[in-house]
């Protein structure tokens, strides 16, 4: 639904299986966005945003990441904006909602 949303309005997208492939893509590529699904195997989302954040550290850069998770439960958004999410969105959600996140942190 995300990629459906998002091929109309977006030129690149790149797209990760699992956390340390997010990382690896992160280390290669220049992203303008980055949303995180937090539930993945192998490196979950947010072991994968505070490691991008390390190294965006090093760089002085700083890539918006909104991240994406089925958790709607009490203490998950915070979870998220600590581990360096600059926003955060719980499924299901409309895609009009996830445009205007997208919006609101380019």
């Amino acid at each position: 639904i995300t990629l459906l949303t998002l091929k109309p309005l977006v030129s690149n997208i790149d797209s990760a299986t699992n956390g340390k492939e997010a990382l690896d893509l992160f280390g290669s590529n220049n992203y303008d966005l980055i949303l995180m699904d937090i539930q993945m195997p192998v490196m979950n989302g947010l072991t994968a945003i505070e490691k991008i954040r390390e190294l965006e550290s090093t760089t002085n850069t700083h890539v918006p990441i909104i991240a994406i998770t089925a958790n709607a439960m009490i203490g998950d958004k915070e979870k998220c904006l600590s581990a360096g999410a600059d926003d955060y969105i719980s499924k299901p959600f409309q895609p009009v909602q996830l445009v205007e996140k997208i919006k609101q942190v380019i």
